[in-house]
């Protein structure tokens, strides 16, 4: 089972992911901030990161340098889930290491479509 770490500071948006990977065969892990994310990924590898981009603490992108950083995490696929649509924050993140961008609200289906081509990973 791969195992996906979720960073977001809303809980309401962690239940949702929760359930949406759960029930598509994932395991989830939860940080409510980009400081909280690191020490969960330092504690674990992780198969892919899901994670917002505003958050207190600790924003997206600060922990998307520090966690590419990580030899561990080098080549992780990290998918940036927020609110932003901007193409300026878009080239921000994908020059701090981001591989994929998808705004909120999203669709179920379309998370999970995205992150099984990421990991190689057929439907189960």
């Amino acid at each position: 089972m791969k195992r996906i770490l979720v960073i977001d500071d809303c809980e309401t948006m962690r239940l949702t992911l929760r359930l949406v990977l759960e029930n598509a065969g994932f395991a989830i892990t939860e940080a409510s901030d980009g400081q909280d994310g690191l020490a969960k990924a330092d504690a674990g590898g992780y198969d892919a990161i899901i994670a917002d981009i505003n958050m207190p603490v600790m924003d997206g992108l600060t922990f998307l340098k520090q966690i590419r950083n990580r030899a561990l995490y080098k080549a992780t696929p990290i998918l940036m889930l927020t609110t932003e649509a901007r193409e300026e924050r878009k080239d921000q993140g994908r020059s701090s290491g981001a591989t994929g961008w998808i705004i909120k609200p999203f669709h179920g289906d379309k998370l999970i479509t995205a992150l099984r081509q990421l990991l190689d990973t057929p439907q189960a």
